[in-house]
Formats: structure tokens, C-alpha cells, sequence
């Protein structure tokens, strides 16, 4: 399964068309008379659910509009592979969210138990299916979540709830019209046709109610927004400090982050490993339609965030990726390795080279300083396909499943191109000891 082609990639990624389709949504909810309604997803054992909870009431304190209280299930298989290593990841990200926003989460180390789980559920349906998306409803179920979270039957058990059995017709109602909406996650956000994941993109839906001039008079405290990178004093002398960087070609959220992550390497006078691995689809797990289209969307708004260019896209999935892992492998050996994943990923998220071709291959590698004998020479070695899998290894026993991700010598992993930050205080730790 690929990416949407470049034809269908240059329409969802166009800002003309965007603008466009925000103001016909606007025009047709105002010609309807109805007030702004913002559709909340929520997954009662996701911590990214529990912390989204906390945060609409600011949403709602800074715009009018009515919001639309859903209950999901967890996403399939295909759209959250390795799901053992997610729900760890999750957890943890969500307590180190919390401390950094202010917010309630703590990670027990494990999942709420089934049974419970199933009860606030239960609790959550009756909730949902009688009051509107006010603050006593949100008020309400998160105090639902803290129970579940703390493993409190007796807590849970003082609200009421469907009877067994019938939560499966909300959850499956939900889930069916996330669907169709067009995702597969809890602790979402949809308004007129953009979704907004988490804590991590609220502040984008924040902007946009602005815009469409729905925020009250006295906003109020303003959203939460993730930290930039601080950039602090390098240290004086080279580290000894190693950056393992986990890495695909067909990864855009891979492309976000090349740049600065080399820029923080550099910074910081570390060693940059680049730790190359297949993509997942190239692995054998398929990805859904939902989930392609929406990381398409999303990167675009975090490029246009970044200042980075994204939207013309030679998809590399297959031949293409396979090329310029060989190359890669390569130019890594020749110190050149951060140079061409650069200009592979420029290439193909923003310029529309296509890497399987003999041209675009080597307009990709004379770019970082790599000429036709160089490149012939790494596409008949067939060495990196033993390093891939070796990288691949390494991270899972580092707790992570999927790119971009981040590892500093010995400490705990980081995922993601939004988490740089946690990647620089491990940075900065590590060279200050």
C-alpha cells in the first residue's frame, strides 16, 4: 500500500485548497444557522484520552462552539502495530506531558485491568449519551479516567452506567464514525474537516477557532503549546556522546526531523549515529487508508510550522527506498551519511524526485557530494539490508517500534519529531555530565 500519488499528495497538501475548504465550511454553517460543532473522540485507557480531558475546558473557556462527545475503542492492529510498545511509550509520554503541562497523569507501569476498563466504558456511555459536551460532563469523565487509571472499582462503581453488553453499540457507533470522518486514534479532535491529535496539535484547532472569529471577547489562559528547542551553551570540546537516530526513507515524519537533528548533534558536539530501518508497510504491516491520509495532512501543517517545504512527493515506498538504503549505508561509511538522507528526503517529500530512477537517484547523491562511480559501487552492495535489520533490532530492545526515533547512549528512548525537545535535555545532560 503507498502513500496517496503525487497528483492526489499536491491537492491535500495545498494551502489554496485548504483556505478554501474552511471558508465553504464556515459558509455553510452559517447559512445553517447552527453553532460551530467540534466532534472529541475519546479512548477511555489512552493517557493521551485522559490528558485531552484536562485541556478542552481551556478550549472551550477561549471559543464558542458545541462540542460532541464520542467513546472509541482502541485503534486496529494495523493502525497501532506493536501495541505492547505503544501502550508503554504512551504511558510514559503522557506522565512526562503532564509534568511539563501541568497536568494529572502518572505511569503505573501497566494497562488498566480489563474488567475495569470494560466498567468505565460503561460509565462513560451513560455519560456521554446524556449530557452535552459541557465542563460537569468532561468534569465527570475525568474523574471516571483518574478511577480507572488508579485501578478504584469501588470510585468507579458510584457512577452509573450502561448495562453490560450495550457499550459495545457506542464504542462501535464511534469508532464507525471516526471512521468516516477520517481517523483511527483516540484523544482526537475534528472541526469541519481538519483533525487535531492530542495535546500536541490542540493549539492548531485554538488558532483556527480564532480565525473563524468564534473566541469569546476575554479568551482567557491561553492553550498549551509543546517547548521549542532552547539551544543552550554548547559544550566546549567533542563529546563522546553518541545520538542513535532511527531513521526511514518513506518516513515524512522522518524528513521533519532530519535538520534538526543534525543541527542538534552539531550543536551539542555529538556523534550522530544514523540507525536506518525498513519501512513498516515494507515489513509487512499494512497501513489504513485513515491513517495515511492523516499523517499526509499533518506533517504538511507541521512543515508549514517548521518553514519547511512538503506537499510535491515522489512516494519512495519499494525500489526507491531499497536504492537509497544501499547508498545510505555507503555514504555513512564515507561520512557523508548526514548529507545524503538530507538531500534523499528533500527530494522526495519536497521536490518530487523519484529515487528509483538512475537520475533521481544521482541528482539525490551529487547533492551531497557522492558521484555516479560512488553510487553505482553502493547499489551492488547488498550489506545494508543486514544493517537495517540489525537497527531495526536494536530498536525494539530500546523499547520503540517506529521512526523517527532517538536514543543517547544508554538513557530511554525518545519517538517522535514533535519530542526533540526531550531528545535536547537527554543531549544536555549527557554532555554536562
Amino acid at each position: 500500500m503507498s502513500l496517496p500519488g503525487r497528483v492526489v499528495a499536491n491537492l491535500i497538501t495545498s494551502r489554496t485548497l485548504r483556505s478554501l475548504s474552511f471558508s465553504l465550511a464556515a459558509a455553510r454553517r452559517h447559512l445553517s444557522g447552527k453553532p460551530a460543532l467540534v466532534h472529541y473522540y475519546h479512548q477511555v485507557d489512552d493517557p493521551y484520552s485522559h490528558l485531552m480531558l484536562q485541556v478542552l475546558p481551556v478550549l472551550m473557556q477561549r471559543h464558542r462552539f458545541t462540542l460532541k462527545l464520542h467513546l472509541v475503542p482502541p485503534p486496529s492492529e494495523d493502525a497501532a502495530p506493536d501495541r505492547e510498545r505503544l501502550q508503554a511509550w504512551s504511558r510514559r509520554d503522557a506522565a512526562s506531558l503532564a509534568s511539563l503541562l501541568h497536568l494529572e497523569f502518572t505511569d503505573r507501569q501497566q494497562q488498566p485491568d480489563a474488567e475495569l476498563i470494560d466498567l468505565a466504558n460503561r460509565c462513560l456511555a451513560q455519560l456521554f449519551n446524556s449530557a452535552a459536551g459541557n465542563r460537569t460532563a468532561i468534569s465527570q469523565a475525568l474523574a471516571i479516567g483518574s478511577a480507572l487509571w488508579r485501578n478504584d472499582r469501588a470510585a468507579l462503581l458510584n457512577f452509573q452506567a450502561v448495562p453490560t453488553g450495550r457499550v459495545t453499540l457506542f464504542l462501535a457507533a464511534g469508532a464507525t464514525l471516526r471512521k468516516q470522518q477520517g481517523h483511527y486514534l483516540g484523544a482526537t479532535l475534528y472541526f469541519e474537516g481538519e483533525w487535531y491529535w492530542g495535546v500536541d496539535r490542540i493549539w492548531y484547532l485554538d488558532q483556527r477557532l480564532s480565525a473563524a472569529g468564534l473566541a469569546w471577547p476575554e479568551a482567557g489562559t491561553t492553550i498549551v503549546r509543546l517547548p521549542d528547542l532552547a539551544w543552550n551553551t554548547p559544550p566546549a570540546t567533542e563529546q563522546k556522546t553518541e545520538l542513535h537516530f532511527f531513521c526511514s526513507l518513506r518516513s515524512p515524519y522522518t524528513y521533519l526531523a532530519v535538520q534538526r537533528v543534525i543541527k542538534l548533534a552539531q550543536h551539542y558536539k555529538v556523534q550522530l549515529k544514523l540507525r536506518f530501518v525498513l519501512p513498516m508497510v515494507m515489513r509487512g504491516l499494512p497501513v489504513p487508508l485513515e491513517k495515511r491520509m492523516y499523517i499526509v495532512r499533518d506533517t504538511k501543517r507541521e512543515a508549514d510550522t517548521l518553514g519547511l517545504r512538503f506537499g510535491n512527493i515522489s512516494d519512495p515506498v519499494g525500489r526507491p527506498v531499497e536504492r537509497g538504503m544501499a547508498v545510505l549505508n555507503h555514504a555513512i561509511a564515507a561520512d557523508k551519511g548526514a548529507e545524503f538522507l538530507s538531500s534523499f528526503m528533500q527530494g522526495v517529500w519536497s521536490e518530487g524526485i523519484d529515487a528509483g530512477t538512475e537520475k533521481g537517484l544521482l541528482t539525490i547523491a551529487a547533492r551531497a557530494g557522492l558521484d555516479a562511480d560512488f553510487v553505482k559501487a553502493a547499489l551492488e552492495d547488498a550489506s545494508w539490508r543486514a544493517v537495517a535489520e540489525t537497527n531495526r533490532e536494536a530498536m525494539l530492545a530500546a523499547g520503540l517500534w517506529g521512526v523517527p526515533s532517538f536514543c543517547i547512549n544508554d538513557q530511554a528512548a525518545v519517538w517522535g519529531q514533535d519530542r526533540l525537545y526531550l531528545l535536547e535535555r537527554d543531549l544536555i545532560e549527557a554532555v554536562s555530565a
